[in-house]
Order: structure tokens, then C-alpha cells, then sequence
């Protein structure tokens, strides 16, 4: 009899162990669950606040640029024409030769950007033996600069395109520096980080919501149905 009873204690502390063990995994698994819950919603939260703002922006460009036939700007373009000073005019014929490029002198981009407004600073010329042209192409707009070598005679040109063009050139990042073009490669990082984020948190609330994984697929399959077969329907 006593035998019997020690093995029916075994067995029941045998199953205690084990539903304690697994009560503890069980505890692991919530508590790893909820470490990641807790740092996707941090993380989606931060990417989110920091591209708010972007993404409104890409977004509303991403019209413009589709409407771009539409919405037509009325370029402004103002035009300036004056006489480079001798003096001046005389460190340019120690400028490069034919078909070579170089910034202009110090002395000279800050006499033009003075007197016809260029922002030539560190811009590079194209150098000829009768002409120095300097192009600055910029967002929404784009502007030139013609010196003649031998007479000093400047032409100055600038075309403004209007806040859409500047904004859709933003969006392109056409012709806006090495400091934009590194913002928008952090800002897609970010962006790229808010977008895996919320698909976790999606992941993490899917069998509560059974719609998630329907309407993630549609997201995929109704853009691939239009790219695959009726772009140029």
C-alpha cells in the first residue's frame, strides 16, 4: 500500500514539475512577446513622428507628379546683363584653356555674386577660349551665367519654376546638393523602419483582428495586378 501510494505522489509531482515548467515557458514566451510588442511600438512611434511630416510631403508630390501635365507653373525669368571691371576681367585669361572646367577666382564670384546676385560661389565653369559659362541648375528652377573673356560682357539668367516644381524637385532630389541627398537616404531608412515596425505590430494583433492578413495582401496583389497587366491599358 505504501509503495503504491509513494508512486501516485511521484506521478503528481511529476506533473506538478512539469506544468510549472511549462507555467515558466509559457511566462518567457509572454514576457519576450511584450519586449518586442514594447519595442516595435517605440520604434514605430519615433519613425513615425520623425517622417510625419515627409511622408505628407512625398505623398502630396506624388500627386503633383502624376498631375504634372495639369498643373502647369508659369516660369518667372529674370534676366541681367553688365560689364565685368578690367582689372577683373584679367584673371580670367589665367583661367584654363579649351573645353576645361574650374571655379572661377575668389575675388571675381564675389563681384558677380554682388552685383548680379549669381550664387557662383565653388560653382564650376565651363572654360572656353572666347567664354566662361557657368551653370546652376537648381530645384524648380535652373539658372546660367555667360562671361565673355575678351569684352567682359555677363549675361545672367535665372528661371523660377514656382513652389509645385521646387517641391516635385524635392521629391526627385534633382539638383539638390550632397546634404538633401543624404536626407532622403536617412529618411527612407526611417521610413523603411515605421513600415516594418507596424507590420510587427500588425503580426502581433493579427489573430485578434482577422482581417489583417487580407487586407496586407490586397496591398500587394492590387499594385502588382496593375503593374503586371494594365499600365498601358
Amino acid at each position: 500500500m505504501a509503495e503504491g501510494s509513494n508512486i501516485s505522489r511521484d506521478s503528481v509531482d511529476a506533473d506538478k514539475a512539469q506544468a510549472d515548467k511549462a507555467a515558466r515557458q509559457a511566462h518567457r514566451a509572454k514576457v519576450r512577446r511584450l519586449f518586442w510588442m514594447t519595442q516595435a511600438r517605440i520604434w514605430h512611434w519615433i519613425t513615425g513622428a520623425a517622417t510625419l511630416i515627409g511622408m505628407l510631403l512625398f505623398a502630396f508630390t506624388g500627386i503633383t507628379l502624376n498631375h504634372a501635365g495639369q498643373i502647369e507653373g508659369k516660369p518667372v525669368v529674370i534676366e541681367r546683363q553688365t560689364v565685368m571691371p578690367p582689372d577683373l576681367l584679367s584673371q580670367l585669361g589665367e583661367g584654363p584653356g579649351e573645353g576645361e572646367t574650374s571655379t572661377l577666382p575668389k575675388s571675381v564670384a564675389d563681384w558677380l555674386a554682388k552685383e548680379v546676385g549669381a550664387p557662383i560661389s565653388r560653382r564650376t565653369g565651363e572654360w572656353s577660349e572666347t567664354e566662361v559659362y557657368v551653370g546652376m541648375p537648381k530645384p524648380g528652377g535652373d539658372a546660367w551665367l555667360s562671361i565673355d573673356r575678351e569684352t567682359g560682357d555677363i549675361v545672367y539668367e535665372d528661371t523660377n519654376r514656382g513652389a509645385i516644381s521646387w517641391l516635385n524637385d524635392l521629391h526627385k532630389g534633382r539638383n539638390t546638393g550632397p546634404v538633401w541627398f543624404w536626407f532622403l537616404d536617412i529618411f527612407s531608412v526611417a521610413a523603411i523602419l515605421f513600415c516594418l515596425t507596424g507590420l510587427v505590430l500588425l503580426w502581433m494583433h493579427a489573430a485578434r483582428r482577422p482581417p489583417t492578413w487580407f487586407i496586407i495582401g490586397a496591398g500587394l496583389l492590387v499594385p502588382a495586378i496593375i503593374a503586371v497587366f494594365l499600365i498601358h491599358v
